[in-house]
């Protein structure tokens, strides 16, 4: 089958309903379009149409739209998993990498807003954990995790839970055989920044048969064997940071 458009092709893959295959097109294209900020507001120029309609898309089909995606990305991750091969010099083949992202608010007076942590301070706006999932060096997004304010989940009557439990259900109720096939728990791996180090996520991790590297919080507690073995006493626990600075002059083995 030939396609004459951009557009024919992928409302061809989506399947959407005819009413709403204009509105749909059009902000699936605004997302392609560089700019400094992607939005409703931006996405309704592009055409001349409406906000509203753009706002009224979005909110009637979150579930069609959720459901659309996650069964592109099964597709996709399928189409391209075939063989699975191992990553160039590491013994897994599927990498699942966890990583937030915040989506920018002037005001804290926005539904679901926040200020949220990010590494170098606070930021005020919407949180959302991204999964990404690679195979055979193709990226495959899946569905992310939205983080929910207390004031939004009390109105909205949802569960208030933190990010790590968030990702903790994920995790668990992720079937990577919907996306790559048959494999070995042992070809996985999750990939992770300082954010994800939490026992707990770790824990899960390994319930499900997979590894993980994590990077470490800097106050996370570490000893060195070989000050013990020379001082025959045992070592104080130590920060991460504080312990790179007292080591620095040992002998190193890169893990």
């Amino acid at each position: 089958m030939r396609f004459h458009t951009l557009g024919d092709w992928i409302l061809k893959n989506i399947g959407m309903k005819k009413r709403l295959q204009a509105v749909c097109l059009w902000f699936l294209l605004s997302l392609m379009v560089e700019t400094r900020k992607h939005s409703l507001t931006f996405a309704a120029e592009i055409p001349g149409l409406s906000k509203a309609q753009f706002c009224k898309f979005l909110r009637n089909n979150r579930k069609v739209t959720a459901h659309t995606l996650e069964t592109l990305s099964k597709r996709q991750a399928r189409q391209f998993a075939g063989m699975l091969r191992r990553i160039t010099g590491l013994p897994w083949r599927v990498v699942v990498i966890v990583d937030s992202t915040i989506q920018g608010r002037s005001s804290l007076k926005s539904e679901n807003v926040g200020r949220h942590n990010h590494g170098k301070g606070f930021v005020v706006g919407r949180q959302w954990t991204n999964i990404i999932l690679v195979v055979n060096d193709v990226i495959i997004p899946l569905p992310p995790i939205p983080l929910y304010s207390r004031n939004y989940c009390r109105k909205h009557g949802i569960a208030c839970q933190t990010e790590h439990e968030l990702v903790i259900g994920y995790l668990l109720g992720l079937d990577l055989g919907e996306y790559v096939g048959p494999h070995d728990d042992d070809d996985v791996v999750v990939l992770a920044d300082s954010g994800y180090d939490d026992r707990d996520i770790q824990n899960t991790i390994i319930g499900r048969g997979w590894d993980f590297v994590v990077a470490l919080k800097s106050g996370r507690g570490v000893k060195s064997d070989a000050k013990y073995a020379r001082t025959r006493k045992k070592p104080p626990w130590d920060g991460i940071a504080e312990f790179f600075k007292r080591q620095r002059k040992l002998a190193w083995e890169t893990v």
